[in-house]
């Protein structure tokens, strides 16, 4: 043990790496130990008091003894294996950073790097702060035709970015997107099976990032997905499919986005596959972002019997999320356009949402409850004031004619059958509805149904439809 004479430490215990191990792994009793050690038996001086100092017995044996602890020697081995890890990582960067490199080497470096970031986040960003990125980029454009290195290269990309944000914007400065798709699109035949998942699966990745999602959408990677999700050879997988739908979904929640995928046959394909209970709430999810542009309100209203479709959904008593998200479509829709409601009323949109107003969801309910109030107040203004606007006085001149007075009461007469009209389809909507909401339900034979729709029915009047 050194000592500590003429202001030196003398000695020639490795002090350095010692202090450097318990400091670092440690907990703070057992690094306690060791400083109550060193300052007793190694000469180290105490602060100078006036006080008469008690002689302490030497604790070099001590130390000894705490620096053979079970607990420090297990935070050495640490040490030491972190240090081994340490090596591996600059060993495969290396690998793959060498000039003139063979393609077994790059594969086996990919591999390695696939390997080593499966599950470790710090693998990640230490290999990435390496330099391992660009080499992997690049390998993705190796001559080999069995395809071995750029399926190894993808995922190696593919791990390297889960749950790290630095990566995913590392690979695509390195240009990652733009050899994807030059591995789709170099040859007249479609890509590999395998291949093609490995571009999905990176493209769900990487569009995960908001600041990837403009440079993913603009550099043709939506066709591509579109493909994959057709795939009408069945040559993709279904978890593949279910990827593609998933980072069309993140590439939809940016507005440039949604008008590029306009230009391809993207909506009637997701409205041909809603009957897919997997897929349909993903499907949904992107039509949700759709209807947020006005081009995408067109695109959904020109696709014939997309209204129907959608409509019917809202019968899936199953699939309450499918629900929820269909109905704040058609609340947009309706919003945005009068037109469109009446095609709702007309497919039978006001049986189901009264149905939703009793046994939906709680978001279900409050969606229905306003898109009824929507086409009730909408309608009243229809019926009340459809035809006075075109047909009102002038301010000033002459007074209304005798003809005027017999054409507006012909008018009046009109309107007044087709109040009642309307009073009686509302009448016997809400009580064909009731009656199977209240079998459906298992509601008690004494159930007051007439209360639970009094706010829906209370102000329909001759001038205004519940729904």
């Amino acid at each position: 043990m050194g000592k500590f004479e003429g202001g030196k430490v003398v000695g020639s215990v490795d002090l350095d790496r010692n202090f450097t191990l318990w400091s670092a792994f440690s907990g703070a009793s057992f690094r306690r130990k060791i400083i109550k050690a060193i300052r007793c038996g190694s000469g180290i001086p105490q602060k100078q008091t006036n006080k008469p100092v008690k002689k302490k017995q030497p604790g070099s044996n001590k130390l000894s003894e705490l620096l053979k602890h079970p607990e420090f020697r297990e935070n050495e081995e640490e040490v030491r294996k972190k240090e081994e890890a340490l090596e591996e990582l600059k060993r495969v960067a290396k690998k793959l950073q060498q000039e003139s490199n063979s393609e077994i080497n790059v594969l086996e470096g990919a591999r390695d790097v696939r390997r080593l970031t499966k599950e470790d986040s710090e693998a990640r960003t230490t290999l990435a702060l390496l330099g391992v990125v660009p080499p992997l980029v690049a390998a993705l454009d190796a001559e080999d035709p069995t395809s071995q290195t750029q399926i190894a290269a993808l995922y190696a990309l593919l791990n390297l970015a889960i749950a790290n944000d630095a990566n995913k914007t590392a690979i695509v400065k390195a240009g990652a997107i733009h050899e994807m798709l030059k591995l789709v699109n170099s040859s007249n035949e479609s890509p590999k099976q395998s291949v093609a998942e490995a571009i999905v699966a990176n493209f769900l990745g990487l569009s995960a990032l908001d600041s990837n999602k403009q440079i993913i959408g603009s550099s043709g990677a939506i066709p591509f997905l579109l493909e994959t999700l057709k795939d009408f050879n069945e040559n993709i997988s279904s978890q593949a499919k279910k990827d593609s739908l998933r980072a069309l979904y993140n590439l939809s929640i940016l507005p440039s986005n949604v008008v590029l995928m306009l230009e391809t046959d993207l909506i009637p394909l997701l409205l041909s596959k809603l009957g897919d209970v997997d897929a349909s709430e993903r499907i949904l999810s992107i039509l949700s972002n759709v209807v947020s542009v006005a081009e995408g309100r067109k695109a959904i209203r020109i696709v014939p019997d997309a209204f129907p479709t959608l409509i019917d959904v809202l019968n899936w008593t199953d699939s309450p999320g499918c629900q929820e998200i269909v109905l704040y479509i058609l609340m947009v829709i309706i919003h945005k356009s009068y037109g469109d409601r009446l095609v709702m009323i007309e497919a039978g949109i006001a049986s189901s949402l009264l149905e939703l107003t009793l046994l939906g969801s709680t978001l279900a309910q409050k969606r229905a409850s306003r898109i009824l109030e929507c086409l009730r107040v909408e309608k009243g203004k229809q019926v009340s004031g459809g035809l006075g606007s075109g047909l009102s006085a002038p301010l000033c001149g002459p007074s209304p004619t005798h003809q005027t007075e017999e054409l507006l009461e012909g008018e009046n007469d009109m309107l007044s059958e087709e109040r009642k009209a309307v009073e009686q389809l509302v009448q016997q909507s809400l009580h064909d509805n009731v009656k199977r909401m209240m079998k459906r339900a298992n509601l008690p034979q004494d159930f007051d149904a007439s209360h639970h729709f009094k706010s829906l029915s209370s102000s329909s009047t001759s001038k205004s439809l519940p729904f």
